[in-house]
């Protein structure tokens, strides 16, 4: 009967230590012409979000891509446009999950979208800042879905954050020299 009780203690023990992981995570490193970062993402806080863009990791979408929209001390966005600054065609967009409770911190990954909440699609933006007013609810009733964060690499943010920028084909805050996502691996 001791051994029993030990036994069943173990598993409840082993259990509680399982349940008590706050957050299931998974890596992905993003290589890019200025250096790589290494990216985690939460499918239990975003779970569209992060099959969406793991979707387009998956077919390669972000290979050849750049960091088209470079705001200093704002954010840098990519996902979207190729070297030539040609819109890449997505996919359908999807429901925005930015009431998540996951905050637009610096170094933080969300979705890009337009004025209508559920529009994001491909693109996607790293704060470079405390961005709080882009959290849930936002300044427009629904916020910008964070669905991971730069977890190394964050030199790299920094450098491709301060690039010099101007307009090109009607699209502003473009870098001078364009900033490549080479690939986007599992880590």
């Amino acid at each position: 009967m001791k051994n029993f009780l030990n036994i069943a203690l173990f598993f409840y023990l082993i259990s509680i230590s399982i349940l008590s992981y706050s957050e299931i995570s998974e890596k992905l490193n993003i290589q890019t012409s200025h250096g790589n970062m290494v990216i985690e993402i939460y499918p239990e806080k975003a779970p569209i979000t992060v099959k969406n863009f793991l979707s387009y990791v998956d077919k390669g979408f972000y290979n050849g891509t750049i960091f088209h929209r470079v705001i200093d001390g704002f954010m840098i966005q990519g996902g979207g446009f190729d070297k030539d600054m040609m819109q890449k065609e997505a996919d359908a967009p999807i429901k925005n999950e930015a009431n998540n409770g996951l905050k637009n911190l610096p170094y933080t990954l969300a979705m890009a979208r337009t004025s209508e909440p559920d529009s994001a699609s491909s693109q996607f933006f790293i704060n470079v800042a405390n961005n709080s007013f882009l959290d849930y609810p936002g300044q427009d009733g629904a916020g910008y879905c964070v669905f991971g964060k730069v977890v190394d690499g964050t030199d790299v943010i920094d450098k491709i954050g301060k690039v010099a920028t101007g307009s090109t084909g009607g699209h502003e805050n473009v870098p001078t020299e364009a900033i490549m996502i080479e690939e986007v691996l599992s880590d």
